[in-house]
Formats: structure tokens, C-alpha cells, sequence
């Protein structure tokens, strides 16, 4: 376990070295923000949560991965345009995106959906020039998503929210690695948390290295245990 202080210590390229995926097969990461207590969000946005040093992991992680997966509904709410490197995958179940939503009708972004997603708004998204991949019959599975994304050459996929979308991962017992930062703030009320599913679920993890900066935010790097459990 790496245990690093400051953040005057670590490198851009130790962060690097540190978030490395682990050769060239698939392999699923999530990266999340918490408070203290497990809030996954200020006033319903997790990017309210972060700070400096948040946001450099997040450039780090986003430097390494092939594709930012990410629920259609966090991506509006946070406010997501086209990553400046990786590809983007928008997942949605009901396809409920405007259609004037400008990552859609970029050439690396694909939107997967499921056979069973409303016909008007597929069309609608088609008209506007969305690619429309269907990864699931009634639901979008995590399975499919990461074919998907191995069939188009990014096999280092990033999730980056929302807590469906990484509960559904879990779930299924297909997440690799969880980047988990702790927002040094204890924040009460009824915010989700950063893993949402309606079972309860039980999947081994081992810390790979924790970090720390200034600020007081913990930088956490969880990958998964052998065997799991669930």
C-alpha cells in the first residue's frame, strides 16, 4: 500500500504509474466522490464535492482510460460535454436526452440503450445524430456495455456515475477497480450515496494505494479481491 501525505509529493507522473490499468484487457474502473459520511453529492452534484486534488486524479484517470461510461442522467445534471481524450458512452435505459444535448451527435460519442427504449425517442436521437447501441433487452447490461466498448478498441472503460449505473456494475460482478475520493466534509441529509442498488450487495475489495492532500481529501484506490463475495 502506497500512503502519501502531501500532495507536493506525488507527480503527475507517480499518479500515473499509480492509476495504471493493469495491461491491455478489458478492465472496468469506477471513479466516485464522497463525503465523509457517504454523501455522493452536494445539492444533488457531485462535482460540488471536489477540489484540486480531486480533479487532478480525475484528469489522471481520464488521461488513462479508452471511454468515459457514464448515465445519462448524470451527465446532464453535471453538465458533460465531450471529454477532451477518451471516447464517451452514455448509458440510459429510456433514452430521456434531449435531443439538442451536443456530445450526442459527436463522432465518439455512442449512446447505449436496450431493444426495449421508447421508439420515438430513439428516433428522435437518430434524427439528431446520436449512435444508438443496444446492450440489453429490457435493461441496459453491464456485460454488454463492456463488449460493447472492447468491440470498439477501449478496453480501459471508466464509469463515472451515476450510483445506478455503478450499482448495476456491482451487481453484476463486473467492476474491477474503484477510484474513491473522501471529501473531508460531513454533509447529514438524505444525498445518495456513491453505489445505489435495490439489493443489498456484498462484492470483496483490497486497497491498492490511499492517498492525501493538503486539503484533507483521501484518495483511495480499490481493485477487486479473489475470490468475491455475493
Amino acid at each position: 500500500m502506497h500512503i502519501l501525505r502531501k500532495a507536493s509529493h506525488v507527480t503527475p507522473e507517480d499518479l500515473h504509474t499509480l492509476y495504471a490499468y493493469p495491461g491491455d484487457g478489458t478492465w472496468v474502473r469506477a471513479n466516485m466522490i464522497a463525503s465523509i459520511d457517504g454523501a455522493a453529492g452536494l445539492q444533488g452534484r457531485s462535482g460540488d464535492l471536489a477540489a484540486d486534488g480531486d480533479r487532478l486524479v480525475y484528469r489522471v484517470l481520464r488521461d488513462l482510460s479508452d471511454v468515459v461510461v457514464v448515465g445519462a442522467h448524470t451527465a446532464l445534471t453535471e453538465g458533460y460535454g465531450q471529454p477532451d481524450g477518451p471516447a464517451f458512452a452514455v448509458v440510459s435505459r429510456y433514452l430521456d436526452i434531449p435531443p439538442d444535448y451536443a456530445p450526442i451527435a459527436d463522432p465518439r460519442t455512442v449512446v447505449l440503450t436496450c431493444s426495449a427504449a421508447p421508439t420515438s425517442r430513439r428516433e428522435a436521437l437518430a434524427a439528431a445524430g446520436a449512435q444508438l447501441v443496444d446492450c440489453g433487452t429490457d435493461t441496459v447490461e453491464p456485460a454488454a456495455i463492456a463488449a460493447e466498448c472492447e468491440r470498439r478498441g477501449w478496453p480501459h472503460i471508466l464509469l463515472e456515475g451515476g450510483p445506478r449505473l455503478l450499482g448495476s456494475f456491482v451487481a453484476a460482478d463486473a467492476l474491477d477497480d474503484l477510484c474513491l475520493t473522501t471529501s473531508p466534509i460531513l454533509l447529514g441529509g438524505t444525498a445518495s450515496r456513491p453505489l445505489d442498488h435495490d439489493d443489498e450487495l456484498a462484492r470483496g475489495m483490497v486497497v491498492a494505494h490511499l492517498l492525501t492532500d493538503e486539503d484533507g481529501y483521501l484518495f483511495a484506490r480499490w481493485v477487486r479481491a479473489t475470490p468475491t463475495f455475493g
